[in-house]
């Protein structure tokens, strides 16, 4: 199983991983981006606004997908690989291109392996706007909530184009709530 947690920030993705590896200790846990090596680099190009460009902080994020698949995934491919983002985030992020287009760039970037199950956390523009109220944004946080909503209904949109098996979970939810859907679906 190839498990991507996906959300925009402040979404609970953290909260939700870690309880995750309570009860999945056998599974392999990675983030996209900076799960390798070279992703840490990369991760941290990106986050911190080197790339000017908003086609050259695609391409960062597309060497780092590539890297994560052909480390992580595919050495583990007979296991539980959990991922914090994946494929999916890479396109939605990448919202200055067609989808289409970056579509295109991230299965070459993945070599057409996707995740077998999708969990996406969603949220309101309120509870959005009131999260990220109580803490320090980085450049992409930054760009707004207009912005991060318009991410959120991209990857909702990207999960469907790409047709993978998935569950969108309303992220106001207890924690209880979400873990145990989550584990529900897993588990189905």
């Amino acid at each position: 199983m190839y498990i991507v947690i996906e959300g925009i920030d402040t979404a609970g993705k953290s909260t939700q991983l870690d309880i995750l590896k309570q009860k999945f200790p056998q599974a392999v846990f990675t983030k996209e981006p900076g799960g390798t090596e070279i992703g840490l680099k990369l991760r941290a190009m990106a986050l911190n606004g080197e790339a000017k460009s908003k086609v050259a902080e695609m391409f960062l994020f597309l060497a780092d997908r590539a890297e994560h698949i052909e480390e992580i995934i595919k050495p583990n491919k007979e296991g539980i690989v959990v991922s914090d983002r994946s494929v999916i985030s890479g396109i939605s992020y990448a919202s200055n291109l067609p989808l289409e287009v970056v579509t295109s760039l991230n299965l070459i970037a993945t070599s057409n392996i996707l995740p077998s199950h999708v969990i996406l956390l969603e949220l309101s523009k309120d509870e959005l706007t009131k999260r990220l109220s109580g803490k320090t944004n980085d450049s992409i946080e930054s760009r707004g909530i207009d912005y991060l909503i318009d991410i959120q209904n991209r990857m909702k949109k990207t999960v469907e184009i790409l047709n993978l098996n998935h569950i969108f979970i309303d992220a106001s939810l207890s924690i209880e709530e979400i873990s145990k859907k989550i584990e529900d679906f897993i588990n189905g």
